[in-house]
């Protein structure tokens, strides 16, 4: 038969309750801290997951990047160099064309070799006018060299031709020239110039591709060749 707690029973019962209390209340802290733990390690770990593709990605793509500005200023590089080799080239064969026409200028001192160019090109002109009458305007200094080379020129001509021709010398090209004369034809219509400096240009145009390969070999970039 039970009976009634006195004051001090009370307060032990009390104390005990509460202990107990606070016993469950540390343990399902101690619970909820474990589990928070675990899901903190979870979404810790997820995260760093995440960002570690995030980093690898990001290391791809800046890598990509490296790639490219590397390839694009070893390009420009390369582009660079061979421009400069390319002008390089060009002004070497511009003073090679230079140095050649300095020495058009010391071909008309040798008299021997000069009277022989200008009658070969008398003829040459005469065989592509082909024409009855002829005008030839040249240098003051040649007028008489080249009206004494006339006889054997028009000669030469008819012998290819079976034509004869008449030729006319004047005056006209400045000094400065190097040589040569400019033959016309039907009162200037026809215009033939053997000068030689035109000489020389024409043989720049034709020659250049064979002079470029003498000096510096097949072009290493070019795919078709005719």
């Amino acid at each position: 038969m039970s009976h009634a707690m006195n004051d001090d029973e009370v307060i032990t019962e009390l104390k005990k309750m509460v202990a107990f209390i606070r016993q469950e209340a540390v343990e399902k802290a101690r619970e909820i801290q474990v589990k928070a733990d675990e899901e903190f390690a979870i979404e810790k770990a997820k995260i760093v997951r995440q960002e570690g593709m995030n980093l690898d990605s990001q290391y791809e793509k800046k890598m990509k990047q490296v790639e490219v500005s590397q390839r694009i200023t070893k390009s420009n590089q390369s582009n660079k160099a061979r421009l400069q080799v390319l002008k390089s080239r060009e002004e070497h064969l511009q003073n090679l064309f230079t140095s050649a026409q300095d020495q058009l200028t010391k071909l008309s001192s040798n008299e021997k070799t000069y009277k022989k160019l200008l009658c070969k090109l008398l003829v040459e002109g005469l065989l592509i006018l082909h024409e009855n009458a002829v005008e030839v305007e040249a240098r003051s200094g040649d007028v008489q060299t080249i009206q004494g080379l006339l006889d054997d020129a028009i000669k030469q001509y008819k012998d290819t031709t079976g034509r004869d021709t008449r030729v006319h010398v004047s005056d006209g090209l400045s000094k400065d020239c190097a040589g040569g004369f400019v033959m016309t034809a039907k009162n200037g219509k026809i215009r033939l110039d053997n000068t030689l400096e035109q000489r020389l240009k024409l043989l720049e145009e034709q020659m250049l591709p064979e002079i470029r390969f003498a000096l510096f070999g097949p072009n290493k970039h070019r795919k078709f060749f005719t």
